[in-house]
């Protein structure tokens, strides 16, 4: 640590006056003229002191207020994040074929999650990760998105359970019918996960109102709900677990279904093949109305990674039907 100023000079001074260096009369002499100039030293400083122009330092506090805490209108789950702030899943659409013995393979309407910031504008979040489309992983099992490259949203807005969104001219470009449904079917879950958007959704594109996309002429003259989108939902439609979703102790499973008699098969299925658990779903109808489930699986295992199987059985000859596969990984949440 450097010495002050004032203590290097007490330094000096020690060392001009070595003891035994003066005769006694003149060590009385030097003491007496020392006490004399340490009295003037003294007026001096007191003189300084009084004139006020020593300067006294502040303290200096800084108040941070506590960040405020967004209230999403529709949120899967909120947690806290490595760095500390507060995320948000949501949930985003793309396009995914299923398996199975039926001739319609798809691409149907699949679900993926997303964390984000915690925000008091999720659907503007929601729709933000649905234009950057999905994941390596999520395009290695073969989701994949048809809302054209470079859509951009230009604003969205919701009122009376009616959700507005503006984007690019980029999204009503190019493609044939399956496009134009499937890229107006990805937005419209989108949007419709959140409460607030309770009676559908209008497109605009570049500002101006959509009332027809494509050269097949999809009418959208009312606000569009997920019951106008049938054909691009799966028979099996699982809106929660999403592929690659961390789960322990047990699973929910949740979603829609329209198939025979509304009842399907789900089960728990480990990296090598073993059943973890397995149960028999009914939805709330079926046989060419769609209805809803939630039920939830035991989780009891020791693999890390593994996959959720639910499919329907052939009422002509009990083979799988509508087959979709979601890979897990257990043990956290």
């Amino acid at each position: 640590m450097r010495a002050r100023a004032s203590d290097r000079n007490d330094d000096v001074s020690d060392a001009s006056i070595r003891p035994g260096s003066l005769t006694r009369p003149s060590r009385l002499l030097a003491l007496g003229v020392g006490l004399a100039v340490l009295g003037a030293l003294i007026l001096v400083a007191a003189a300084c002191g009084s004139s006020g122009s020593t300067t006294q330092p502040t303290a200096t506090v800084t108040v941070t207020a506590p960040p405020a805490t967004a209230s999403p209108s529709a949120t899967p789950s909120t947690a806290p994040s490595l760095s500390g702030g507060a995320t948000t899943t949501l949930s985003v659409y793309f396009l995914r074929p299923i398996g199975g013995t039926q001739p319609d393979h798809g691409p149907f309407i699949a679900t993926a999650h997303r964390p984000v910031p915690a925000t008091t504008a999720p659907a503007s979040a929601a729709m933000r990760a649905l234009l950057a489309g999905p994941s390596g992983q999520e395009r290695s099992i073969g989701m994949a998105t048809v809302i054209p490259a470079g859509t951009r949203l230009l604003g969205l807005s919701i009122s009376s359970g009616v959700a507005t969104v503006d984007l690019s001219g980029a999204f009503a470009s190019g493609g044939g019918s399956l496009s134009m449904t499937g890229r107006l079917a990805q937005v419209v879950y989108t949007l419709t996960q959140f409460q607030s958007v309770k009676e559908g959704v209008v497109f605009k594109v570049d500002g101006k109102p959509l009332t027809v996309l494509g050269g097949e002429g999809i009418m959208l003259n009312k606000p569009q709900k997920r019951s106008d989108y049938e054909s691009v939902t799966p028979p099996i439609f699982v809106e929660k677990p999403a592929p690659f979703d961390g789960v322990t102790g047990k699973l929910v499973l949740k979603g829609t279904a329209n198939v025979f008699e509304a009842t399907f098969q789900a089960k728990l299925v480990s990296a090598t093949g073993r059943t973890i658990s397995s149960l028999t779903v009914t939805a709330t109808s079926g046989s060419g109305t769609r209805g809803t489930f939630q039920v939830n699986l035991p989780i009891s295992t020791t693999a890390t990674q593994g996959r959720l199987v639910v499919w329907d059985a052939s009422a002509e000859n009990g083979s799988a039907l509508h087959t979709v596969r979601i890979p897990l990984t257990f043990g956290i949440d």
